[in-house]
This record gives C-alpha cells, sequence and structure tokens, in this order.
C-alpha cells in the first residue's frame, strides 16, 4: 500500500530535503462554533469557542497557550472558507474579520499549511477512488478527493428550492424545521449530489451527522475527528488507509492538493 504524500513544490524542508518522519504536526480545526486542536503523539484534542467575533490573531494566540505544552515542528490550520494557494481568500462567513492575507506560518513562529476545513476532514476520510464529503455543520461544507487529488468545492451556496443548499442542511435550518424535515432535506441534497458528480463514496462528516437517524444510500458516516487526520496526511505524516472497524461501525458508519 503506498504512502500518502503531498506532491507540492512549496515542501517545508528538514535537513535532508523533506519534512522528518519524527516531526510533529500541530493541527488546527477552526469551526463557527469551536476551534479544535490536536497535535502529533497526543491522544485527546483541546478546544475553545469560536464565533462571530474571532480574529485570526486572537485565534493564533489562544492556539498558542492552549498547546503550549505540546512539542510541534510544523501546523495544518483547516479554515471555513474559500482556500487558493494554501490562503484565504475570502472572510468566513461565521467568524471576525482579518482572515483574509493573514501569515499564519509568521503568527505561529512554524510552517503552516492551510486548507479548507471540509477538504481536510475529506482528506482525513479518504479511502481511494472518487470520493465525496459534505460536512454538516454550522453550514454546508463540501470537498472532492480524486485518486489522491483534494479539491475544495463551494456548493454550499448552489441554489436549492427556494434559497440554497446551505440554507436546508445548516445548523440554522436544523432549529427552523426541525430533525425530521432537516433529515429529509439531507437526503434530497445528497441524492441531487450523488447523481451528478457520481462519486464511488460518500462521506457525510460535521458535527451534525450525528443527527441523522439512518443515512442516505451509498454514505458512510465522517467524525470531526478525521480533520485531524487529514492534517496529519497534509504533511505525509500518514500512509492511506481504507477506514478501520471503529469508523466502520460509526457508518451505519487546498486546493488542487495531491497525495499518491
Amino acid at each position: 500500500m503506498a504512502a500518502l504524500r503531498r506532491r507540492t513544490t512549496a515542501r517545508t524542508q528538514a535537513k535532508d530535503g523533506a519534512l522528518s518522519s519524527s516531526a510533529h504536526v500541530l493541527v488546527v480545526d477552526v469551526g463557527g462554533t469551536h476551534v479544535k486542536c490536536l497535535a502529533t503523539g497526543q491522544s485527546a484534542p483541546r478546544e475553545f469557542d469560536s464565533g462571530a467575533s474571532l480574529t485570526p490573531t486572537e485565534m493564533v494566540e489562544r492556539v498558542k497557550r492552549l498547546a503550549a505544552d505540546w512539542p510541534h515542528d510544523v501546523v495544518s490550520v483547516g479554515f471555513p472558507g474559500l482556500v487558493v494557494a494554501g490562503r484565504p481568500v475570502a472572510e468566513p462567513q461565521h467568524l471576525g474579520r482579518g482572515w483574509v492575507g493573514f501569515d499564519f506560518a509568521r503568527a505561529f513562529g512554524r510552517p503552516a499549511r492551510v486548507m479548507n476545513d471540509a477538504a481536510m476532514q475529506a482528506l482525513g476520510s479518504y479511502a481511494g477512488g472518487k470520493m465525496l464529503f459534505l460536512g454538516l455543520g454550522t453550514g454546508l461544507g463540501s470537498a472532492m478527493v480524486v485518486d489522491g487529488v483534494v479539491e475544495p468545492m463551494e456548493l454550499a451556496h448552489l441554489p436549492f428550492r427556494k434559497r440554497t443548499f446551505e440554507d436546508y442542511v445548516g445548523e440554522r435550518a436544523l432549529k427552523k424545521y426541525g430533525k425530521r424535515k432537516w433529515r429529509r432535506f439531507v437526503a434530497e441534497i445528497v441524492q441531487q449530489l450523488v447523481a451528478a458528480l457520481e462519486p464511488d463514496d460518500v462521506v457525510l462528516g460535521g458535527g451534525n451527522v450525528r443527527r441523522m437517524k439512518t443515512l442516505p444510500d451509498r454514505c458512510r458516516a465522517g467524525s470531526n475527528e478525521l480533520a485531524f487526520v487529514g492534517g496529519y496526511r497534509a504533511w505525509g505524516q500518514l500512509a492511506w488507509r481504507a477506514p478501520g472497524p471503529r469508523e466502520s461501525a460509526r457508518s451505519r458508519h487546498t486546493d488542487g492538493e495531491h497525495f499518491t
């Protein structure tokens, strides 16, 4: 089974020209309600509340305090918005301002890779072939992984019924319509996207996947914890593997980044 490695010219190098396999990665998963972090060798994530006023400067300062006793050489950041060439290019809807143009590597004092948060969780969920990932959280995250190539997608604001996909399956929709209608909307949207994109595998992730009583056909449940796996994989720290028994039990269970 081939190792999952990133092909990129913008590679952070150790003394021998590549990131050492013993290097420690700090993964930061930035969400609309929480920021979670985990580092290589640690077993339990740490977190704090985010919200509409959270700026990137505040986020970095709080993460550095939270992870001060965790050794780390590099950082992976999952960002809840559009990322191009490793940088946010639009301000997130559910956080404060200042993310566009922010220098994460300088702020952390470590080499940093920034990718869309859905893409990071998709990478952590990937088990081969052509996979569609949909993140049911504060909004609707989406990404495709095709033969190891991770491509974030902005499906949330495509038109659906009288509004957009996100308006029917985001957190506000769950509160507005209730679980029963929300679940029907999720199933309908999944059906449309599967028909259009023809994936081999569909993963429903994000915090609200646990609200699904049963999953739509051809879907398996992801887990927010797999975002950390994606963050490690972004630095070549984990080999490709199929989902294990624990992940299967859950099921029922950056732009153009290339892994092989």
